[in-house]
């Protein structure tokens, strides 16, 4: 039997789409767009600590994982996708709750905290709220966690962070391609996204009505045409003799 053709075409069966993001990122606007264009497969999203945010991907817990980078690329499709405004966090009532924003340069003389020492951005605010010193963390992990004992403020001079969309190189499908492409923007009728390649029938071509007889040749006008013609009686103008 001759081999099947591959097909574009998104499956009909129910097919569990897996993604998992890092705190930050708010995937609400993807997951409302995915359910109005693929209603039929289900989208299960969870968040991940910055440290299994890989992880997810390896042990088969979720297809694509929304990460901070940056992050170690093999064996991995990486796309970035926005950057982060860096914030400094600091225990309510210190003095940079006087500006709106703080430059890196000013805060030389400040005690900052490593965050991931200690043992992610929760536990760091918390020293933070303790008066042990401050920290720098992006600006949409702050309001997440939204510690009620410090202040921040965006901070100038600092390097930002960016978010990335990554999955298991290899592991390309159309269920994925299709989730890619509304996080990029793609608008449903994208010649870009597997569901707008489905192939349309084709239209009948409507029959032929007018028929198959010969057209009749134009028959010569062997006449000029009379310039009085329609003038109404009278209406020729009298030349003088």
């Amino acid at each position: 039997m001759p081999a099947a053709e591959e097909s574009t075409e998104i499956p009909e069966t129910l097919v569990e789409l897996r993604f998992a993001y890092v705190a930050g990122v708010t995937p609400g606007k993807w997951i409302r767009r995915w359910e109005e264009r693929m209603p039929d497969v289900p989208l299960h999203a969870f968040m991940s600590d910055d440290g299994a945010q890989l992880s997810v991907l390896r042990d088969g817990s979720a297809d694509l994982s929304f990460v901070r980078l940056p992050v170690d690329r093999e064996g991995l499709n990486v796309i970035p996708l926005y950057e982060e405004q860096p914030v400094v966090v600091a225990p309510k009532g210190h003095e940079i709750s006087v500006f709106e924003e703080v430059a890196l340069e000013d805060l030389s003389e400040e005690n900052f905290l490593d965050v991931e020492e200690m043992g992610g951005p929760d536990m760091a605010l918390q020293v933070v709220a303790s008066g042990a010193g401050l920290a720098i963390m992006p600006m949409s992990v702050a309001r997440h966690l939204n510690n009620k004992q410090t202040v921040m403020r965006q901070l100038t001079g600092a390097p930002g962070t960016q978010i990335g969309l990554a999955w298991l190189a290899g592991t390309d499908s159309p269920i994925i391609e299709e989730f890619i492409g509304i996080v990029r923007g793609r608008t449903a009728q994208s010649s870009r996204q597997p569901s707008a390649q489905q192939e349309k029938p084709k239209k009948v071509p409507k029959p032929d009505r007018r028929g198959t007889g010969a057209k009749k040749p134009a028959v010569a006008q062997r006449y000029a045409p009379n310039p009085d013609k329609g003038r109404g009686k009278g209406s020729r103008k009298k030349g003088k003799r």
